[in-house]
């Protein structure tokens, strides 16, 4: 009777599973417990509802599938059907996604807000050219140096060990042209690097520091705008084309909505974050304005070139620096004219 049980309760749960349901398995290095699990996994649980449960997300945070390498080998040979990166993750694959984390590009949110507006749609028609469909994009805020002693100026940098994620050719090439010394590491390795130090300098959003505890081993922080950050899911597009028509509409209207969310949640997070780091000691170093310039023009030439080399569009790069300066110039004239009144 007891086997008869065992049997019953199995057959209905495999009764309780539509058939041909879809398992679509996405890794992150997001921790556990952040508000950006919490969102993924609620549109996930969104998502089978509205599917009847024919399109099941299951994901796996804390970096669990290994790096972004890994990852999207992983992806390649159908283990995982997409994950949540960062631009410089999704690099290999789309050179062109990380336009908006070049070196210097940008000095406020509002010339970031300006300039997605406009170029936002054609990153992701490009995404899917490279077999990945997205569904917009999340902002991480700016990196910004951190370190165990003050980073103001050019000088502060040399000698020290500058972490770059893997993938960031742009800004190991830039260090490289300041005469700095950048170390690659992945992600879910920074926390080691700076407590052996192997690494001196983190460029992160406040919020990726107290998330990761990385901010329990520097003492400053510079607030400057060094690159912008973003997040972005994508799903293999062989994956993507398993998933019945009707249920991709679900799937796009959920998730689309999801990184619309945690686009306004991650801003808010960071100014809250950088409150948070300076709450626990860590102390604010303004940069030397001479200083600037110079970390400006190294950087702008070798977006310049890495671009010209690597890019898919090229165009791209020149467009949003033809939008920044249209931008700055609306704002100067809009300034001058408020300042006469």
């Amino acid at each position: 009777m007891n086997h008869f049980r065992v049997f019953l309760l199995a057959c209905m749960g495999l009764l309780a599973v539509p058939a041909g349901a879809l398992e679509i398995k996405i890794a992150t290095v997001a921790p556990e417990g952040s508000e950006w699990m919490r969102e993924h996994r609620a549109a996930g649980d969104t998502i089978r509802e509205r599917t009847d449960g024919r399109v099941n997300f299951k994901f796996y945070g804390g970096g669990v599938m290994g790096n972004d390498k890994k990852v999207l080998r992983k992806i390649r040979i159908g283990q995982l059907q997409g994950a949540a990166f960062t631009t410089s993750g999704m690099a290999e694959r789309y050179f062109d996604i990380v336009l908006y984390g070049l070196p210097f590009a940008f000095r406020s949110q509002d010339e970031v807000d300006y300039v997605r507006s406009k170029l936002d749609e054609r990153l992701m028609t490009g995404l899917e050219e490279a077999g990945f469909i997205s569904f917009g994009f999340a902002g991480g805020g700016f990196a910004t140096f951190m370190s165990g002693d003050p980073i103001a100026e050019q000088a502060d940098l040399e000698g020290k060990k500058i972490w770059v994620p893997e993938g960031d050719v742009i800004s190991f090439t830039a260090l490289e042209s300041m005469q700095l010394s950048p170390v690659i590491l992945p992600v879910a390795d920074v926390m080691t690097g700076l407590q052996t130090g192997l690494i001196d300098v983190i460029v992160t959003p406040p919020v990726g520091a107290l998330l990761l505890q990385w901010y329990t081993k520097v003492g400053y922080v510079n607030p400057m705008p060094v690159a912008y950050t973003l997040g972005i899911l994508g799903i293999a597009e062989k994956s993507w084309k398993r998933i019945k028509p009707e249920d991709q509409a679900v799937v796009r209207e959920v998730i689309t909505a999801t990184y619309e969310r945690l686009d306004e949640i991650n801003r808010q997070d960071n100014i809250e974050a950088y409150d948070a780091l300076l709450a626990n000691g860590i102390k604010p170093v303004e940069s030397n304005t001479d200083d600037v310039p110079y970390w400006q023009s190294v950087a702008q030439k070798t977006n310049r070139e890495i671009w010209s080399d690597k890019a898919t569009d090229k165009a791209l790069y020149t467009d949003m620096v033809t939008l920044l300066a249209e931008y700055r110039a609306a704002q100067s004239a809009a300034a001058e004219i408020a300042a006469t009144e």
